[in-house]
């Protein structure tokens, strides 16, 4: 199992001076500090890839332990192609990705760990107008996942497995991606090709994407409980 962590952007929504990633939360961890924390509990250090662009050097100089893959394009591109660096390096193990930016419970990575197929940690208690939604088919295999699902069973939390298995679709997948594109699009593109992903369940556990000011007020709230 290898970790691809997505750390490149500039988090202009947040409005941080630093990588969205290096925000501090209530527990006295920055997000990226709380990911490692949780993801050393099935992991060493040596299996974890972290995606830079945006102020690379102070995520380095903060977590000089971990592999880096730098997307020397990460004002003008999107987590498809940041994902695309990242999986080139790790092409022949199960691959866990995780937006930089998510702050999430150890356990959601034991769930997703245990599910033997590609899978998408998923929130099916909200539905954000804004965020990536999915359907599913009648054999409980997402079948469509993007921000337009009309009738979405739920909201994908921005952290996902691909199995070996798959990632040379994926791979072909990102690479037709626009540089635009989230890599959520390469997913809508695999599934005509074949691509089972399904969906695991995280409702009940804290796994929250820190895209604005009240998503970080919340999470802290939620930390402190």
């Amino acid at each position: 199992m290898k970790i691809i962590i997505l750390a490149a952007g500039i988090g202009s929504r947040l409005g941080k001076p630093h990588p969205k990633t290096l925000t501090l939360l209530s527990n006295g961890r920055s997000i990226m500090q709380n990911q490692i924390k949780a993801l050393l509990r099935y992991v060493s250090i040596e299996d974890i890839y972290v995606v830079v662009g945006f102020k690379k050097e102070l995520i380095m100089e903060a977590f000089p332990d971990v592999a880096y893959v730098y997307n020397d394009y990460f004002d003008t591109t999107n987590t498809s192609k940041s994902l695309l660096r990242g999986l080139r390096k790790v092409q022949n193990e199960d691959v866990i990705w995780i937006n930089g930016d998510v702050v999430f419970d150890h356990l959601v990575i034991d769930r997703l760990i245990r599910e033997p197929r590609s899978c998408m940690a998923v929130n099916t208690l909200a539905v954000g107008q804004e965020e990536v939604k999915y359907a599913l088919n009648s054999n409980g295999i997402i079948n469509e996942v993007s921000k337009q699902v009309e009738n979405p069973e739920g909201e994908a939390v921005g952290i996902n497995k691909v199995i070996a298995a798959d990632i040379s679709l994926l791979l072909k997948m990102l690479n037709d991606c626009l540089d635009t594109d989230y890599f959520e699009k390469a997913i809508e593109f695999a599934l005509p090709h074949g691509l089972q992903i399904v969906p695991v369940d995280i409702s009940d556990l804290i796994c929250t994407e820190i895209d604005f000011e009240e998503d970080l007020i919340r999470v802290n709230e939620q930390l402190k409980e």
